[in-house]
């Protein structure tokens, strides 16, 4: 049954492990997924807790939804971030959460540190320590293929980290197949300070629902909605780079470190037209009705050889137009190497990106940075891939992160766009003011993929927003009226799908026409037999981002870090459809405003004690 998997508490320096059932009751308040990682982390959460430390647990947590037939198989792996030093977490799809949740397990807590590399086999409820000496320098997709090819068994699913991981980047990321990553937020450098180089996944289980009949008719039915939709039919003709088109267009997109929103009639190069030459199909992660991932191969050129899946959207951005870079085939081959080193593509080129504008502004010169760091020079670029992969010259400052402010010297802080200590990513978001909000209070820092609402950019009619949000909200992108209350919404509502394993680009994320709470709460009851209603998914989702709201409150943060870089408020755009906008810093404050009041937080950012009682957090005060 998919209540009866089970947690797993790995210690990796007594190399023992201890296995128990999930409580009904966590799985009714936290569901599963990101929301009990969550319930695990905030444990032993606390402002001396070193990230890179083997006290500080690496917590894999697959969806209560994944490894059925759904709208995605996604797993949470979260720990205290050492790449912005408070809250990590990120999501990963693919085939290795529904896996893992078929060899028995739902969630995998790691802490200690191995004495000597070691992977982690798991197959049907045992748990296994392997030597992974002979892993070691070894790349993403390579160490899959040694895994699989030292068990027999080319079934199995491998999470691993690359050199990035190994050599403790702060924005290193954990790998399974081709390109399904945990990016955001250093995940890899946790693993790789435990000295933890893969987990192996093979499971034979099966997944015993509560009612398959019914469940089956209904999911039928819900799919065929859903893949009628405008936006999954796009999706799964063109992927995720479909989105680059619009972010050009409106003048959102990040250039050359946000100086520039967009790169008007050149864009056509970056588009995901201009991806078909190089598309051998498209594929999806398990049990997703949309295919939305290129797979790739160069046949000539400069690249030659290459072999891949992607790029996505994010990355497109981030390694493309965030570096003044709109060389197509160099971008696909610049997310490969990060895929197959473990580095996060937004992060890295966020940093990137920074120490560019800095170059530019002569805080730095090529004596320093070994590379000349001019705007879309793609041999530097490279250069400085494997450099920051491996912590090497300039790499070695870069690979830091944040963190490399000091190094860089005073006033190249405020050339890292920022917040919470982590990097705004491949979008601008003076235009879109309920992008700008989500941005600024997210739990992990500067994210997209906490709170943003998507159905902004597609001026619904104003009474359909209100069915939606329960209040008013403006459908004019560039409003600020009610968008506090859109983003208090969504951060709700992404936890919850987050927790079930749900693929956000399915869901009413994207398009009003997708499954929401009613649709999520008749599948759960129909695959686990858990009688949950609306409000009570609701209620998980505030309780998930409350608990996460009380980790940073530990760490000090409040109404101060919720808040955007300098340039989104004193900066206006200067060319483009966004030209003039910027953020108003009195309307950006009513926002903030409307938001916490919808949480029951306090003005400073702080969840009231009556908000805490009624979430069962009183403990968190």
């Amino acid at each position: 049954m998919v209540l009866s998997r089970k947690i797993a508490l790995i210690n990796l320096t007594k190399e023992s492990v201890r296995v128990s059932s999930i409580p009904l009751d966590l799985r009714r308040t936290f569901l599963g997924g990101r929301g009990i990682n969550m319930y695990l982390l905030s444990k032993v959460y606390s402002k001396t807790l070193d990230p890179l430390s083997p006290q500080n647990p690496l917590i894999f947590g697959a969806g209560l939804l994944t490894g059925t037939l759904g709208f995605g198989s996604r797993i949470n792996i979260t720990a205290k971030s050492p790449e912005s030093g408070y809250l990590g977490d990120s999501n990963m799809g693919g085939d290795f959460g529904a896996e893992l949740v078929q060899a028995g397990f739902s969630h995998l807590v790691v802490t200690g540190k191995s004495q000597k590399p070691v992977y982690l086999l798991i197959r049907d409820n045992e748990i296994e320590f392997r030597d992974a000496r002979s892993l070691m320098g070894l790349d993403t997709v390579e160490t899959q293929r040694r895994i699989r090819e030292e068990l027999g068994d080319e079934k199995i699913k491998v999470a691993s980290i690359g050199q990035a991981g190994e050599n403790l980047v702060r924005f290193a990321s954990i790998h399974t197949g081709m390109k399904n990553a945990a990016g955001r937020t250093g995940m890899g450098a946790v693993m790789g300070s435990k000295n933890l180089k893969a987990v192996a996944v093979r499971g034979t289980l099966g997944i015993t629902i509560s009612d398959p009949k019914h469940y089956l008719r209904y999911y039928l039915s819900e799919k065929k909605k859903l893949m009628e939709t405008k936006w999954v039919q796009a999706l799964g003709k063109y992927g995720t780079p479909i989105l680059f088109q619009y972010s050009n267009t409106m003048g959102f997109l990040s250039v050359r470190n946000n100086q520039w929103t967009t790169i008007g009639d050149q864009g056509y190069a970056l588009e995901a037209e201009a991806l078909e030459p190089y598309t051998t199909g498209m594929l999806s992660c398990f049990g997703c009705p949309a295919h939305c991932r290129h797979r790739y191969s160069i046949t000539e050129g400069r690249y030659k050889g290459a072999r891949g899946e992607g790029p996505e959207y994010a990355s497109l951005g981030s390694l493309g137009t965030k570096l003044g870079n709109l060389d197509l085939e160099h971008i696909i081959y610049a997310v490969d190497l990060c895929n197959r080193y473990g580095l996060d593509t937004i992060s890295t080129g966020s940093y990137i990106a920074w120490a560019m504008e800095l170059y530019q502004r002569g805080f730095l010169d090529q004596e320093q940075t070994g590379v000349p760091l001019h705007w879309g020079e793609g041999e530097a670029i490279l250069e400085l891939l494997h450099h920051i992969a491996h912590r090497k010259g300039f790499g070695k400052i870069l690979s830091e992160g944040s963190f490399a402010k000091k190094q860089l010297g005073k006033g190249s802080e405020a050339y890292l766009l920022d917040i919470k200590n982590f990097p705004i990513e491949m979008t601008d978001e003076r235009l879109s003011k309920s992008f700008a909000l989500g941005m600024a209070t997210s739990t992990r820092g500067a994210c997209h993929m906490r709170s943003r609402p998507s159905l902004d950019v597609l001026g619904l009619p104003e009474e359909v927003l209100k069915k939606i949000y329960g209040g008013p909200v403006s459908n004019q992108l560039s409003s600020y009226a009610g968008k506090g209350r859109m983003v208090w919404w969504h951060e709700l509502f992404n936890a919850v799908t987050d927790s079930l394993g749900f693929c956000r680009f399915l869901t009413i994320f994207s398009s009003p026409h997708a499954p929401s709470y009613r649709q999520f709460a008749r599948l759960i009851k129909l695959a686990t037999g858990l009688n949950l209603s609306v409000k009570e998914l609701k209620t998980a989702g505030e309780r998930i981002y409350t608990l996460e709201r009380m980790m940073l409150i530990r760490e000090g943060l409040s109404r101060k870090e919720d808040t955007l870089p300098k340039r989104y408020f004193d900066e206006p755009v200067p060319e483009g459809p966004a030209q003039g906008e910027v953020i108003l810093r009195e309307a950006f404050d009513q926002m903030l405003e409307e938001n916490y009041r919808l949480h029951g937080w306090n003005k400073n950012g702080v969840p009231k004690k009556g908000t805490l009682r009624r979430l069962g957090l009183d403990n968190e005060d």
